[in-house]
């Protein structure tokens, strides 16, 4: 009679172990989204020569602002999950979009920038950004090295003269 229920015993034991892998394939990753959410609608509203009021209108004010040559909008957002509450967020994806104006304060260029094997990568274009003080205030953004205070500034630390890459 013992040997039975030890084998009963045995037997939720190992059904545990085989439903325990079945049951968290089962739950559901959670995303949260930090930022602006700018879909393409909003991109639409906003081509090629549009005024900054017109940005500003269709899509809100930036994160931060930055002016190297000319006033840039960075529209900074970024996505993270986790699958479990006790979990830490995980980052999955960050874009900064930035809106270029010329000296009239028109749209020169819009620019969609996140990281494509670790790279620097504009989205819109397909291209990879040159070098220069734009580039290294992105990738400080996208490889979190920037510091909020340069972020709040629209500056970077470039961390010396040759910069932090």
């Amino acid at each position: 009679m013992q040997k039975n229920t030890k084998r009963k015993k045995s037997a939720r034991i190992a059904a545990a172990f085989i439903a325990l892998p079945l049951i968290a394939g089962c739950v559901e990753q959670r995303v949260f989204n930090n930022g602006p959410v700018i879909t393409q609608d909003q991109l639409d509203l906003v081509p090629v020569g549009s005024s900054q009021d017109q940005v500003l209108l269709a899509l809100g004010s930036p994160s931060s602002r930055g002016q190297f040559e000319s006033e840039v909008f960075y529209y900074i957002s970024q996505k993270r999950a986790k699958t479990y509450e006790f979990e830490k967020l995980k980052l999955i994806d960050q874009r900064v979009l930035s809106v270029y104006f010329d000296e009239e304060a028109t749209v020169s260029r819009i620019a969609n920038y996140g990281l494509q094997d670790g790279k620097v990568f504009d989205f819109i274009s397909r291209t990879t950004p040159t070098s220069g003080e734009d580039f290294s205030f992105l990738r400080q953004l996208l490889t979190g090295r920037a510091s909020p205070s340069s972020i709040l500034q629209g500056t970077a630390d470039t961390g010396g003269p040759n910069g932090p890459f």
